[in-house]
């Protein structure tokens, strides 16, 4: 799956606070993890889960060969206010 970057981020950016904890825990993650994959430097506790950064022109492309992480944010973005606690 190929996103641009600003796409990317702006899932990113509209997750709730405890999300990347929320998405660590369901997937068998650390938390970490989660954030490399959306861009953080984590290396030291977490790894790096298939997501290639293309620089270009307006933040450029994202690709994702693994798209569990990205989905599993699609799916809290998805769910009512109530339910995210």
């Amino acid at each position: 799956m190929t996103l641009t970057f600003d796409e990317f981020r702006n899932v990113k950016d509209s997750l709730p606070n405890g999300s990347m904890q929320q998405i660590a825990d369901r997937l068998g993650y650390t938390p970490d993890t989660v954030r490399n994959y959306f861009g953080g430097d984590h290396y030291t506790e977490g790894k790096s889960v298939d997501v290639h950064f293309e620089k270009g022109s307006n933040g450029g492309f994202v690709r994702l060969e693994n798209t569990d992480i990205y989905n599993a944010a699609l799916n809290i973005l998805k769910q009512p206010i109530a339910q995210l606690n």
